[in-house]
C-alpha cells in the first residue's frame, strides 16, 4: 500500500511538471500534488466525491485541498467539483456555473421536487441543469438521459439510477454531445420530465441558445416529453441569442429566481405556461 501511494505521488509530481502553467508557481504540499494529479487522470475536472475516493480521502479534506489551491490560482472551485486551470481561459461552461450560483441552486431545489422516484428525466448541458443534478441525488431508480458529461458522472451508479450519456461530436468547452447521432438517440425516449436551460427566454421568440447543436437538441428532447421545465436565472429574461429553441407553446413550467418582466409574463400566461419562483426558505 506504501509502495502503490508512494508511486501515486510520483506520477503527480511527474503530471504538475509537464504543465507549464504550473512550471514556476509557488510550491505544493503531498496533498495538493495528489490532487492535482487526480484531476488530471480525471479529465481536468471532477467531483469532490469522486477526487476523494481516487485519493482515499474524506470530501472534507478534498475541500480543504481544493480551496488552498484555488487560491494559489492552480485550480478553478466548482459547485460540487474542482476544474484544473490551464494556460486558455477555463471552458464556457465553469465561467457560467460560477455565474449567479446561489440563484442557481434555489432553482434546482424547486426544479427537483418536480421529479419522482423511477421517472424517465432529461438533464441538459446547462450550468443550472447540473446543479439540478445534484438535487436530484435525492432520488431513486431514475432513467436519466443526458448529452452532460458532468450530469452523468454525478447519477451514475447512485440509488438505483440508470443513466444513458447520449453519443454525438464532443464540445468540451460545453462539456458534452450534440448533433445528428445525439438528437437521434434522443428521439428513442419518452421522457417524463425534460429539465432544459438556455441562454434567452423572449416573449416573441421563446427559448434562444448561443448554440445551434443546442438549441436543435433542445427542440427534439421538447417533442418527446410529456413535461418541459425550463430552469434558468432571472438574468437570461433580459437577453438575446441567435438560435431558435421550443417555443413557449412547448413549455409546461419556467423555475426561475425572479419573475419575468411584464410582458413575458403575460406571454408565457397566454401560452399556459406556469412560472413557479424559487425564494430562499420558500415551500
Amino acid at each position: 500500500m506504501i509502495f502503490v501511494d508512494f508511486c501515486a505521488f510520483l506520477r503527480s509530481i511527474v503530471d504538475c511538471a509537464k504543465d507549464p502553467y504550473l512550471t514556476g508557481t509557488a510550491s505544493h504540499s503531498h496533498r495538493e500534488l495528489e490532487l492535482l494529479g487526480a484531476l488530471r487522470r480525471l479529465g481536468g475536472s471532477a467531483r469532490s466525491a469522486d477526487l476523494a475516493k481516487a485519493l482515499d480521502v474524506s470530501e472534507e479534506t478534498v475541500r480543504r485541498t481544493v480551496k488552498a489551491l484555488a487560491k494559489a490560482g492552480t485550480v478553478l472551485r466548482v459547485h460540487g467539483g474542482a476544474h484544473l486551470v490551464g494556460v486558455q481561459s477555463e471552458p464556457s461552461f465553469y465561467r457560467r456555473i460560477a455565474q449567479d450560483s446561489a440563484e442557481k441552486q434555489l432553482i434546482a431545489a424547486r426544479v427537483a421536487r418536480v421529479v419522482r422516484d423511477g421517472m424517465t428525466v432529461f438533464l441538459d448541458v446547462g450550468s443550472t441543469t447540473a446543479f439540478a443534478a445534484e438535487a436530484l441525488r435525492q432520488n431513486s431508480n431514475l432513467t436519466v438521459v443526458t448529452n452532460s458529461i458532468g450530469v452523468a458522472q454525478v447519477l451514475a451508479s447512485h440509488n438505483g439510477n440508470r443513466v444513458h450519456l447520449l453519443g454525438g461530436e464532443m464540445q468540451s468547452n460545453e462539456r458534452g454531445t450534440f448533433g445528428f447521432v445525439a438528437e437521434h438517440q434522443a428521439r428513442r425516449f419518452v421522457f417524463d420530465v425534460a429539465v432544459l436551460s438556455a441562454d434567452a427566454l423572449t416573449a416573441k421568440h421563446g427559448v434562444l441558445y448561443q448554440n445551434a447543436g443546442e438549441a436543435q437538441l433542445a427542440t427534439v428532447v421538447t417533442a418527446c416529453a410529456e413535461c418541459t421545465v425550463l430552469a434558468l436565472a432571472h438574468p437570461k429574461f433580459s437577453e438575446t441569442a441567435p438560435h431558435r429553441g421550443p417555443g413557449l407553446a412547448d413549455l409546461d413550467l419556467v423555475v426561475s429566481d425572479k419573475a419575468p418582466g411584464k410582458k413575458l409574463a403575460a406571454a408565457l400566461a397566454g401560452s399556459g405556461v406556469e412560472v413557479d419562483i424559487a425564494k430562499e426558505g420558500s415551500e
